[in-house]
């Protein structure tokens, strides 16, 4: 679609101030990158291939006793769960095995547990029980920012959190346009009375709003 000479302007005017106009297009990727976040970080596998099956955990809840087990949900993080799979197929693995509400069981220091990248391998790794040689002591078991008190994976939580929060501000900003062109139509169209009390609760609301700020 062709844009209009005072959009052209405007785009122009946009591009030149660099700060604005980088930063757009950083937020964006960042917007587009949390979009995938059950792909990015989450405690269950992308895809599981068990005895010739593929699964899917990011998008069915299996229960556990599909793969020998008695839960109604199966724990992809257990060993036991692990080794079945691994003697009857594969898996493959998110970047980060955590999602916003995991508890990494394994912290090698008490909540809340500092970042990966600041302890050596053998710090990160000793809780695993064959520590290094562990095969979860792997790169996306690592808390590469740390964890919260409660031992929650700091990158998946900003991850998830991110995108609650822009799609939050997204919505809210497209009911509210939605709404105030409603009663912009109901104050043009009858006029008088109707737009003279819309007029004046709008600016009563406007004004509680500024006292709670």
């Amino acid at each position: 679609m062709k844009l209009s000479r005072l959009n052209q302007r405007r785009w122009q005017l946009f591009r030149k101030n660099g700060r604005g106009y980088w930063s757009f297009w950083a937020f964006m990727v960042l917007f587009l990158i949390s979009l995938f976040a059950p792909f990015l970080a989450n405690d269950r596998p992308m895809l599981v291939s068990y005895k010739g099956e593929l699964l899917f955990p990011t998008f069915v809840d299996y229960p556990e006793s599909k793969f020998g087990g008695f839960l109604a949900r199966t724990n992809f993080r257990d060993p036991v769960n692990q080794d079945e799979i691994s003697a009857n197929g594969w898996m493959i693995w998110p970047p980060i095995r955590y999602s916003y509400n995991t508890v990494n069981a394994e912290l090698p220091s008490p909540a809340p547990s500092p970042p990966a990248f600041q302890l050596n391998r053998d710090a990160a790794c000793a809780k695993y029980p064959a520590g290094v040689d562990d095969p979860n002591c792997a790169f996306g078991n690592m808390n590469w920012l740390g964890t919260d008190d409660q031992g929650r994976d700091v990158v998946a939580r900003l991850i998830y959190g991110f995108r609650i929060s822009v799609a939050f501000g997204l919505i809210l900003t497209i009911l509210s346009s939605i709404i105030g062109m409603a009663a912009g139509a109901v104050q043009g169209y009858f006029g008088g009375w109707t737009d003279l009390l819309f007029q004046r609760f709008i600016d009563i609301w406007t004004s509680m709003r500024s006292e709670e700020h």
